[in-house]
């Protein structure tokens, strides 16, 4: 979903040949149409798009659905890839990019996106009241649900099964992304952020992740 024609049909091209279906939208309302119409496996979304931003279809794709969402634009400051990703988006692309950059992140969203039960094990972890399922890809607070998008559920999982231990942006980039993610340990950053915000949401009087400045986070 693009506004750049050549961008749009390099995108599809590339998906295509790797034996992707691709459904193109070319405006913000169409994007949005089309992911709470269509079973879409991922979505690839500019910033700037005719008749919106990208950045309002990611937020409001991400209020309805946890499709993943990779975000695509010409601006590489680190604050624009900052609100794409804290705004829903779970990976950020700047242009121009290569073709197998843009396929080495789609294989890997998806991966993600789509690991079964029987990838993940059968394994439950159980702090106090917080309670991650993995197999069902379900965490609950107190017994209500939090919904977690793919990668904040991977950061969960693995804080969760170390607990008092510090993990590195690095080592965390490694167990959520894995090895062929492209970005910036500072990626991280924002989606704990997330994950945070959600969390509190049911348990407010609970911080269940710690930062250690300039080492990265620890589960408590």
């Amino acid at each position: 979903m693009d506004d750049d024609d050549v961008v749009v049909e390099m995108v599809r091209s590339c998906l295509e040949k790797e034996g992707y279906q691709v459904q193109v939208a070319v405006s913000g309302r169409q994007a949005i149409d089309a992911a709470a119409r269509d079973p879409l496996d991922l979505i690839v979304l500019d910033v700037l798009l005719p008749d919106t931003d990208g950045l309002d279809v990611c937020r409001e794709v991400r209020r309805r659905s946890l499709i993943p969402i990779l975000m695509l634009s010409s601006r590489s400051e680190d604050f624009h890839k900052a609100i794409g990703l804290e705004v829903g988006a779970d990976d950020y692309l700047a242009k121009p990019f290569s073709a197998v950059e843009l396929i080495a992140r789609v294989r890997a969203m998806l991966r993600r996106a789509r690991m079964s039960p029987r990838d993940a094990g059968s394994e439950v972890i159980q702090h106090g009241d917080l309670r991650i399922d993995v197999s069902a890809r379900r965490v609950e607070v107190a017994g209500q649900p939090v919904s977690l998008t793919p990668l904040e559920f991977g950061l969960l999982r693995a804080l969760a099964s170390s607990p008092g231990h510090v993990l590195s942006r690095q080592d965390l980039l490694n167990r959520a992304w894995g090895q062929d993610f492209f970005g910036v340990e500072r990626t991280v950053d924002v989606h704990i952020r997330n994950l945070r915000l959600k969390l509190r949401a049911s348990a407010p009087e609970r911080e269940f992740i710690t930062s250690v400045r300039g080492v990265g986070y620890r589960f408590d």
